[in-house]
């Protein structure tokens, strides 16, 4: 579809192609490792410790100091001071996302990986080579790495993820639970994941005087900024992000890491530009992951199918350095009606890394487990799957006792039943074949809380009725730059080729970056609001009309242009948000069939039926969804990062040994959206879809495999040994 489209008042929503998709698919968007200086970048090359508990004891750098092209190595002997880390948990969450992350700043290793040193070099290659000349002496501590054999240990945490209450209760779960007819105790595994983006974490910073710019992939800039900032003990002025382009995120670029901070360290001693990457193998270590959980899902229903109580219990590991927890249970406190109900959080200390926000955090392997628990209460029922969600859709929000500002959930699952073939499904597992193959068929609910950020965005126009938008959001790949230039152009009345935007300079007027499914309607609404008030500034300033501009009005009335700035209302100070309950819905349909020989799974076909507000552009959020679905059939089929219990290293360190899903792994993903304008979710009536589609993608995919084998894997990802010992013997 042509991107010059008139002002008519229909773009937003339209399937526009990225305006950003030629710079990309040219090689001429500028990722951060990419920039060329004004003056000639030395390269750093990051050593990892080779324990994961204990104490340097020795670290012999001279070799690798005398090695050319060798400009300067550093350790915790020599490394500039930094502002203290702090306590495992900060006093209030957006501190974590700001604290001070030192670097190299002791004698102690906390995680396998974690940086002993710091070479830099005129080359990359030498600045590797020479990496590899430091000889490092540790005193090894015994550390703890195991999840499932130390439960007796798990603790409840303060708070879950982002403030979130760590347990509730309703009614007499405990009672409820006991007296039922038909019930279902289940315990499901979610293994270590890791985020992989194409793009690994990468920084070129670079000081004049006493301020540094920082290049980075970047989702917030404003908590890098902070973060940089508070680590290097200096005024947050004196620190420019920038980061037009980012190569993916999922999560792990919420916050400053080791390339950014050593970068920083580095540029500043030697007084030149300094670049650091994290090799693929070192972002295991570094960069975040999904910690491993166990799900207790409880579930007891009468014989109808109608839920009586309700429970989750999420226990994972955490670092016992950086505490961090997952809101796992907290999906299902919207989900279903049921008058008992009992949702908690636990964690258990190892000596890894810290883990962080994963695509989805909590309702990815929340759904997965709790989803499949629902399907196991069907088959216990004698109920189809989809009839017993139906049967249990609440009123209102089943915890807070309010009003959902908008839901259709159960539209979606009879419209994807429709759309699915549903009916051709098989009540009885394992019993539709073709040849040596078996059939089935899974669904899953998908629900996820509608966020909404604090977001400030500038709109200026000039004599020619040209457009000009900024804003420190970034685009981390799924749309901002068309979605923003959207807004602009329909609320303006130019055309989309009139409109430039500018994102991912802490210079422009702040955001809440991308996270959490909310970039698009903050940042959206924000220029909704500058588009608005600029209007009003053209109208005043003609003394006539409604504000709409064109070129032969400006040129009178503002020859040298005119612009405003305009800000949307974060939830936290939005009514609506305390008055009702906020949510994107969906289903998910799948389609597998199993090789009875082997226990091979492959997906054949797959559907989302997607409730997420207005949509803003329909190509780039048909986008999200498929990816997003994507990530769910790695989640069932393939995703591990194994853990070596005697070691605390992850062994499969690479694309190569941690699988996730490939082209010829995904077969045609049908999305279809029933577009239903929220107004009180935001200005532009629409809601969070990037995350959503991961949302009980996965769960479809294993009680597809369920249905099409008997066999009820609760250990993820289901692989085919798994599967094995349970597939019905084939027929010779």
């Amino acid at each position: 579809m042509a991107n010059d489209i008139a002002g008519d008042g229909a773009v937003i929503g339209k399937p526009v192609d990225r305006v950003d998709g030629p710079l990309k698919v040219t090689g001429r968007a500028t990722y951060a490792y990419e920039h060329v200086p004004d003056e000639a970048p030395a390269y750093g090359v990051i050593l990892g410790a080779a324990i994961a508990r204990g104490w340097i004891v020795a670290i012999d750098t001279a070799e690798a100091e005398r090695a050319a092209g060798v400009l300067h190595v550093m350790t915790h002997r020599n490394a500039p001071p930094q502002a203290a880390f702090g306590p495992p948990v900060t006093p209030t969450p957006p501190e974590v996302f700001t604290r001070p992350r030192p670097m190299l700043a002791d004698d102690q290793v906390r995680f396998h990986d974690e940086p002993v040193a710091l070479v830099v070099a005129e080359s990359f290659e030498a600045a590797r080579a020479a990496a590899g000349l430091i000889r490092v002496r540790y005193e090894e501590e015994p550390g703890a790495f195991d999840l499932a054999g130390r439960l007796a240990e798990a603790y409840a945490p303060q708070r879950a993820n982002a403030g979130l209450q760590t347990d509730s209760a309703v009614g007499d779960f405990d009672g409820a639970f006991a007296a039922a007819p038909v019930k279902v105790e289940a315990l499901y595994r979610t293994p270590y994941e890791h985020h992989n983006p194409m793009e690994p974490h990468a920084t070129l910073a670079e000081w004049s005087g006493d301020a540094v710019t920082i290049r980075t992939g970047a989702q917030t800039l404003a908590n890098f900024r902070a973060g940089i900032a508070n680590t290097l003990a200096i005024p947050a002025d004196n620190v420019r992000i920038v980061s037009p382009f980012t190569g993916g995120g999922f999560g792990s670029k919420l916050t400053v890491h080791a390339d950014t901070v050593l970068a920083a360290l580095a540029a500043r001693v030697l007084r030149r530009p300094v670049k650091i990457a994290l090799t693929r193998q070192q972002m295991f270590g570094n960069a975040g992951h999904r910690a491993e959980m166990m799900h207790l899902v409880r579930l007891g229903a009468d014989r109808d199918g109608r839920l009586t109580a309700l429970g989750h219990d999420a226990c994972s590991a955490t670092s016992r350095v950086e505490e961090f927890c997952e809101q796992t249970a907290v999906v299902t406190r919207s989900l279903y009606a049921a008058p008992n109900r009992l949702t908690r959080h636990r964690l258990v200390p190892v000596d890894l890394r810290r883990g962080e926000w994963m695509r989805s955090p909590g309702e990815a392997p929340g759904l997965m487990a709790f989803e499949c628990g629902m399907d196991e209460l069907a088959e216990k029922l004698g109920l189809d799957p989809i009839e017993l969600r139906i049967r249990n859709e609440p009123a209102e929000d089943p915890e807070r006792n309010v009003p959902f500002a908008s839901r259709n959930l159960v539209g979606c699952l009879r419209e994807g039943a429709r759309r699915f073939g549903w009916d051709r499904r098989s009540v009885e597992p394992g019993q539709f074949r073709e040849g040596r193959t078996l059939i089935g068929m899974g669904v899953a609910a998908a629900i996820r809380p509608n966020y909404l950020g604090a977001a400030t965005a500038r709109v200026a126009i000039d004599a020619r009725a040209r457009v000009t938008v900024q804003l420190d959001m970034t685009d981390i790949g799924t749309g901002t730059y068309t979605i923003l230039a959207q807004i602009a152009a329909e609320r303006l009345g130019v055309p989309l080729s009139a409109v430039t935007v500018e994102l991912g300079d802490s210079r422009f007027p702040r955001t809440a970056g991308s996270g959490g499914s909310w970039g698009a309607a903050s940042s959206g609404s924000a220029v909704h609001q500058a588009c608005l008030a600029l209007r009003v500034k053209i109208a005043e300033a003609a003394e006539e009309g409604d504000g709409m501009p064109s070129a032969d009005l400006l040129a009178r009335i503002a020859p040298d242009g005119l612009e405003a700035e305009g800000a949307s209302t974060p939830m936290t100070a939005n009514p609506d948000y305390k008055a009702y309950s906020q949510h994107s819905h969906g289903a998910q349909f799948a389609e597998v069939a199993v090789d009875i020989d082997t226990g091979e799974v492959r997906l054949r076909r797959m559907l989302a039926v997607i409730d997420a507000g207005r949509l803003l552009n329909a190509k780039t959020a048909r986008s999200q969804v498929i990816g997003g679905m994507t990530w769910g059939l790695g989640a069932a089929l393939m995703e591990e990062t194994h853990l070596d219990p005697r070691h605390g290293r992850f062994v499969n360190r690479d694309l190569a040994e941690y699988h996730v899903p490939v082209h010829a792994d995904v077969p045609e993903l049908e999305v279809v959206f029933l577009e239903q304008v929220d107004e009180r979710a935001n200005p532009l009536g629409a809601k969070g879809i990037g995350e959503l589609g991961v949302c009980g993608a996965g769960a479809a995919v294993a009680n597809a495999v369920h249905n099409a084998t008997g066999v009820r894997v609760r250990d993820f990802p289901i692989t085919l040994d798994k599967l094995l010992p349970g597939l019905p013997l084939a027929d010779v």
